[in-house]
């Protein structure tokens, strides 16, 4: 490629004034080079709720009409609730429409000339904005109104506001088709919307882009407020205003944390300004534990990947030394640290091993030598730690996740672990100080389990002292929720599944009602030593819109999770919730156009606004741009486990990246194989997506692309896990052509899992009564999740069974009838069922059936569908 450059005139030289701080790698000018000026965050504090404004603005230094793109963060539990735009002093209210739609009016807007922006949102903290229509010199102000809820536990509230998306590992086969977004990252059959999360990155030492500015009141209302602390930033007092010093750097999350007085239990109710209907909250707290918690089975799981290097890694390992550190002689365990691969302590290779004193200092050893390489293959670890897990019994099952969580296959994980959990209880421990705290905090909740975030090596001893006091057993389990005097509509429950009571942290369930707020409502549970619990709180009416917007964005999370597993029939309910209770949601989007038109034809530059290298995040590997240059500032560096470079336009690999840093020597392989990849099933060919010549290639997370087999280095190949695709069953959900004809999971698949099930629930017959109810409880969502691909009627009976767990009916009743449906089901054609030490592993294994098979699944119940994923439309 030859590129010819043409010297500047003297008139062109004249207006160019010199710039302190210019230098190799930048392209500053006295008028800026960046769409993003200025960035502002006001947040109001009351109680335990915070309101939050969002201040973008975008001013055009070009000659010609811009249209920007921004990819930021917002925190995951808060709901976006509205949006203005303002321009030449001009402001346009912005409507929420479903995502096809305004995408439609916005492009009709930005063709005709019109000034126009909207709003996306891509995962639960991860969103897009564009501006378009900018003209020469003007300025363009975007508004977000924000609700969120102040998380509570151990005496204190965290108010967190991400600000940075740091570079996530996307692994899978590029597809050839062309991009969803403008990202640098290509989309793959594994995370179909790569190209919308992943924004270029400033080089390191690039001069500050954009005027920064936080600020928050606190109102206690009526809680007792002690001190406040910033972890990250320095914040001073301005009037009773707190505020970052100037000059900081949209580079980590902005924390603080909130010193309360416990408050008392509360039951509020908030009435709809039309109908008959209304949202209530009802905070619970929980009892003191009267009994030690029983024997527990725990397996640590800790993420070596490259975007782990630094700080990040020391404190992880010592994140992970805590957790073996507080187990006892009576507990079992396992450590297993992985990157591209999985790595086990020396003497510890075979399943759970005693918590001896010897064992630990064995396991502690090991994670002292953990240090940061390769891609983050979080699936592979993960479907590993639940099959050994799945064996246990008489014990609590506890799986403990330390890592960044900067993935972009989200959904692919969840919708793979989702049916093997089981009573496993997920606990995940964020390290970053631009956590991907929406994927971990949804983790922890299908896990019923916790999830602490560490910014910074001085919150790591407090979140691992949390951490410890949550791996035991809840105070409280079996929770349910009753009306007297207000009728409660069940099915719009959040959390949908009620996790239980733990000690120091109060529950908050959410809800919608029916008729006049009045009345007490009453949580019923069983404590661990199996008595009674009982707790009524007196409904009182309030006048408090944030209720109803929080309930409504919790709900759209869940329906949303249930989605990622499969349930697409969920899609239309998610958008009428979604514009209802005017929250923004993965298929809704805020879009606002301004009539005027300012830019006849709509011809422009279009530019994406790249964000800031993570704070904290080893310096990325050098690699020379593919081609072109990109926006001044942008690196043309690897990141460590984030892909291609990151200055480049994204342009499908042929296979691994050239300037990828080489692969760590892969030790040996475990003495275990993963679920679902133990070779080959129903004679299908041990096959996965790298196999096909390449995958998986791009970035430190695709060593071994064709070399391992097609396999996850370290570790056996074996046919795909549901939900990674090959490129056959890529083009089928691009096409709707199935690559073989049975789409489904077959009948045969679904008795070895029942077997499974049956054997599960014989080992359980002694139990207590509280342990035999959740195990009740987690197999009616198991069956839910395997009966939504089966369409056989042989499968009705499981059905009925499900409706009657669901219901009121009596313990041992659900018990006898569970155990006689499941073994009479789970019993033809599948010969003896498995043994317990292995049931697991075996039937897991036998039903996935194969790797075409199970791709086949993932590819038919998007191409059944007419309309295009919804990053798409």
């Amino acid at each position: 490629m030859i590129i010819s450059v043409d010297p500047m005139g003297p008139a062109e030289l004249d207006r160019l004034r010199e710039q302190p701080g210019a230098g190799l790698g930048t392209l500053r000018t006295d008028r800026g080079n960046l769409p993003l000026d200025v960035l502002d965050v006001r947040a109001s504090i009351s109680g335990l709720i915070v309101r939050t404004e969002l201040t973008t603005e975008f001013v055009n230094t070009h000659d010609t009409a811009l249209e920007a793109t921004y990819v930021f963060p917002l925190p995951d539990r808060a709901a976006v609730t509205g949006m203005t735009m303002t321009a030449a002093d001009r402001t346009v209210v912005a409507q929420l429409r479903e995502r096809a739609e305004a995408r439609e009016a916005y492009d009709q807007a930005i063709a005709a000339g019109q000034r126009a922006s909207i709003a996306e949102e891509e995962r639960p903290d991860v969103f897009t904005m564009r501006a378009g229509n900018i003209m020469p010199g003007e300025r363009v102000t975007v508004r977000l109104r924000l609700v969120g809820p102040l998380p509570y536990e151990d005496g204190a509230a965290t108010f967190r506001f991400p600000l940075v998306v740091a570079p996530r590992y996307v692994p899978g086969t590029p597809l050839p088709d062309s991009y969803a977004g403008d990202g640098q990252l290509p989309d793959t059959d594994a995370v179909p919307d790569a190209s919308r999360i992943s924004p270029p990155v400033l080089l390191p030492g690039f001069p500050n882009p954009l005027r920064l500015s936080i600020g928050v009141d606190i109102d206690p209302a009526g809680l007792q407020l002690g001190d406040v602390r910033s972890s990250l930033h320095t914040v001073l007092d301005d009037e009773g205003t707190l505020r970052i010093a100037p000059g900081e750097r949209a580079d980590r999350d902005f924390v603080l944390r909130l010193a309360y007085a416990p408050g008392g239990e509360s039951a509020v109710a908030v009435p709809d300004e039309e109908g008959a209907e209304g949202t209530y909250q009802l905070v619970v707290l929980p009892p003191e534990a009267a009994t030690a918690p029983r024997p527990k089975d725990v397996v640590l799981l800790l993420d070596r990947s490259g975007s782990m290097g630094g700080w990040k890694m020391v404190a992880a390992r010592r994140a992970a030394a805590r957790v073996v550190d507080t187990l006892t002689g009576a507990d079992r365990f396992t450590v297993l640290t992985f990157d591209h691969h999985v790595e086990r302590p020396a003497g510890l290779d075979h399943g759970l091993c005693e918590a001896s004193d010897r064992n630990r200092f064995r396991a502690v050893e090991h994670l002292a030598r953990a240090d940061a390489r390769g891609g983050t293959e979080l699936l592979t670890p993960l479907i590993s730690g639940l099959t050994m897990l799945a064996g246990s019994s008489g014990r609590d099952r506890v799986l403990v996740l330390i890592t960044d969580g900067q993935v972009g296959n989200e959904d692919q994980i969840l919708q793979e672990i989702r049916p093997l959990i089981g009573t496993t209880r997920v606990h995940t421990v964020g390290i970053d100080r631009a956590v991907n705290a929406g994927f971990l905090g949804r983790l922890a909740a299908i896990g019923a389990g916790r999830a602490e975030l560490v910014e910074s090596e001085d919150r790591l001893d407090e979140a691992m002292e949390h951490i410890h006091r949550r791996i035991g057993a809840p105070v409280v389990t079996g929770l349910g929720v009753t009306g007297d005097g207000i009728t409660l509509l069940d099915d719009s429950r959040s959390p949908a599944r009620l996790p239980g009571l733990y000690p120091g942290v109060p529950l908050v369930i959410t809800g919608r009602y029916r008729g006049e707020p009045a009345g007490r409502l009453t949580v019923t549970g069983r404590t661990r030593d199996d008595q009674d619990f009982r707790t009524g709180v007196a409904v009182q009416r309030r006048s408090e819109p944030a209720v109803t917007s929080l309930w409504a964005r919790a709900r759209v999370r869940d329906l949303e999770d249930a989605y990622a597993a499969g349930d697409h029939h969920r899609e239309q309910e998610i958008v009428s919730t979604s514009l209802r209770f005017g929250v923004l949601c993965r298929f809704t989007a805020y879009v606002a156009v301004d009539q005027r038109v300012v830019n006849e034809g709509g011809q422009g530059k279009r530019v994406t606004q790249p964000v800031e290298y993570p704070s904290g995040w080893e310096p990325p590997v050098a690699s020379p741009p593919t081609h072109g240059f990109g926006v001044a500032g942008v690196s043309p560096f690897v990141a460590a486990d984030a892909g291609p470079p990151l200055s480049a336009p994204p342009v499908p690999p042929a296979g691994p990246a050239p300037f990828a840093p080489p692969p760590s020597p892969a030790p040996a392989g475990p003495g275990y194989r993963p679920l679902r990849a133990q070779g080959a099933v129903h004679g299908a060919p041990p096959q996965r997506a790298g196999a096909q010549g390449g995958g998986g290639g791009h970035g430190s997370g695709g060593h071994g692309g064709g070399a391992q087999g097609g396999g996850v280095l370290g570790v056996p190949a074996g046919p795909a896990p549901r939900g990674f695709l090959t490129p056959a069953a890529a083009r089928a959900r691009r096409t709707g052509v199935s690559p073989t004809a049975d789409a489904e999971m077959s009948i045969a698949e679904l008795r070895d899992l029942v077997a499974v099930e049956a054997g599960r629930l014989r080992e359980a017959a002694t139990l207590p009564v509280a342990d035999r109810r959740d195990l009740l409880d987690d197999l009616a969502s198991r069956l839910d999740v395997l009966l939504a691909s089966v369409a056989d009627s042989a499968a009705d009976m499981l059905r009925t069974l499900v409706g009657l767990l669901r219901g009121s009916a009596p313990l041992d009743e659900k018990w006898a009838t569970a155990a006689r449906v499941l073994s009479e089901f789970g019993s033809p054609g599948t010969g003896s069922a498995p043994s317990s030490g292995t049931g697991g592993t075996q039937g897991s294994d036998s039903a996935d059936g194969g790797g075409s098979a199970s791709e086949t699944g993932a590819g038919s119940s998007t191409s059944s569908k007419k309309s295009k994923p919804f990053w798409k439309r």
